[in-house]
């Protein structure tokens, strides 16, 4: 069975030669042109299959890419959780940490090669996918629940927006609760991302956790920092 991906993406002929690489290795890649197109596609609108992933475009033609990937993460159900790959032919490295705190799950700048691309979405598709077989099914730590088999997170009985990948990484801490892990540690236990965007990308992210989970981000209880090392979950929470 092929799996199927969706890219957001003006540049015909640059969607027409990804498409073609992927197939060879038996993945379907659907085409939007516009923002438009592809949210329509997202929201079931066009009556075509959903995506397991979204490569998106941060220059397009009606909508700038960071507000695509706000409007899928503010979509009802499984599909705000969709891996989001974000191309970009901007060099600035703030417009990667924009990006991963808008919601991407990884940053592809262009021009790229066809191999990395594929390398990007095989580790965000392998990350969707680690939590399928859990121990227990709900982390329970307080208010907090975290239910690993509907990939859903929870804080007072209120549902906290995280990205897939976001999911993992907060699975992973709750999961070595009271253990400090370093940087490279969180990768590993997220099932090891080959080819990391940048050095900031974990605490990006994590601070996109906290946002969602903790009652004052800047002051954490939950998502503690160990100064030089790393991160640590705290097993003691309100």
């Amino acid at each position: 069975m092929s799996t199927s991906l969706l890219m957001i993406e003006d540049d015909l002929r640059l969607a027409q030669m990804v498409g073609e690489y992927l197939g060879q290795s038996g993945m379907q890649l659907a085409h939007c042109p516009d923002a438009a197109s592809g949210l329509a596609r997202l929201q079931g609108q066009d009556g075509g299959t959903l995506p397991e992933l979204v490569i998106l475009d941060l220059m397009l033609p009606d909508m700038d890419g960071l507000e695509v990937c706000r409007r899928i993460r503010a979509l009802p159900g499984p599909v705000a959780q969709m891996p989001v790959l974000m191309l970009t032919a901007k060099g600035d490295p703030m417009d990667r940490v924009i990006g991963l705190e808008i919601g991407a799950d990884d940053y592809l700048p262009k021009p790229f090669e066809p191999r990395e691309l594929l390398a990007r979405i095989r580790a965000l598709l392998r990350r969707r996918n680690a939590g399928a077989a859990p121990v227990a099914h709900v982390l329970r730590f307080g208010t907090l629940e975290i239910d690993r088999d509907a990939r859903s997170v929870s804080v007072a009985g209120q549902a906290a927006d995280l990205t897939s990948y976001q999911f993992d990484l907060l699975v992973a801490l709750a999961e070595r609760a009271g253990r400090v892990l370093t940087r490279d540690q969180i990768m590993e236990a997220v099932r090891g991302r080959e080819l990391e965007a940048f050095d900031r990308s974990i605490d990006v992210h994590m601070g996109r956790i906290r946002a969602a989970i903790e009652q004052d981000p800047k002051n954490p209880r939950r998502i503690l920092t160990v100064r030089g090392v790393g991160y640590v979950f705290a097993k003691q929470q309100e």
